[in-house]
């Protein structure tokens, strides 16, 4: 068996991750899910017509999905951070918290690092199809474990918010587990998952990456409707977690922490010159 390099496992895991999102988000416009007549109506749309618009938006959704798995032009991805900027952004705009767009970085962010990785988007190069087995230099892997850390550090810091702000549907969660107090529970869970956020942005260890990855799992399996496109809509979340769990590994970081040391270094070497 043919092992992967660490480059291509975070090619792999960005890609789909980056589908299962659009899936799974695609898949609550053919239900038709109801909150979505909220964001229509920051365009001015009405509930009938948002209504009719739903299912269509929710198959190219999943068309773009399916596609990135199969075939991943260079142009889905860039369509996609694009897309999943807006959506994300209509939450906010229609009177939601603004943590529950930075919750959604994983959406955006994922196309976005995968694209990083893949050597950037040019017009010329819009519609090639991104190779997996292209080895990343010292500026792409500094670059990839940026957008890696700051995707991490938003997500992980949008959830931890709305778990201090007592969103409604997460009170509903804990209360449905079985907790007594689901108002601790969510001041629990929302210092614990800032407190990540911010190890993350400042030094990420690898065994805790995995044990945010694991958390971050089966956390999102209490959704109480539609569990499974709840889930899979989150795989952003996810992909972005285990992403940066490779992105540590000795063989893709270690030049990639010899560099930033050196940025560090540099001005000290230069005020004793």
């Amino acid at each position: 068996m043919v092992s992967m390099s660490s480059t291509q496992k975070i090619h792999y895991t960005l890609r789909v991750a980056t589908a299962f999102c659009f899936i799974g988000h695609g898949a609550f416009g053919i239900i038709t899910k109801a909150i979505w007549c909220n964001y229509f109506a920051v365009f001015g749309i009405g509930t009938d017509l948002a209504y009719k618009l739903m299912p269509w938006l929710g198959s190219f959704d999943i068309l773009l999905g399916l596609t990135m798995l199969i075939l991943p032009l260079r142009a889905i991805p860039a369509w996609l951070f694009v897309w999943g900027l807006i959506t994300a952004f209509c939450r906010p705009l229609s009177g939601e918290p603004l943590a529950e767009f930075i919750e959604r970085a994983g959406n955006f962010g994922v196309p976005f690092t995968l694209l990083v990785l893949s050597g950037g988007l040019k017009t010329s190069n819009l519609f090639s199809v991104i190779n997996p087995g292209s080895p990343a230099d010292d500026k792409t892997r500094r670059r990839v474990f940026l957008c890696l850390k700051v995707v991490v550090f938003l997500l992980l810091t949008g959830h931890g918010w709305l778990n201090l702000i007592e969103k409604k549907g997460l009170i509903s969660q804990y209360s449905a587990l079985g907790f007594s107090n689901p108002a601790k529970v969510a001041l629990t869970v929302g210092l614990f998952e800032i407190s990540a956020a911010i190890s993350v942005l400042i030094r990420p260890i690898r065994s805790l990456i995995f044990i945010f990855f694991i958390w971050k799992m089966a956390t999102e399996l209490f959704y109480p409707h539609y569990e499974f496109f709840e889930w899979m809509e989150r795989g952003g979340s996810y992909g972005a977690l285990l992403a940066l769990w490779f992105a540590i590994d000795p063989s893709f970081s270690s030049k990639t922490w010899h560099s930033v040391l050196n940025l560090f270094r540099s001005p000290f070497h230069t005020q004793r010159n």
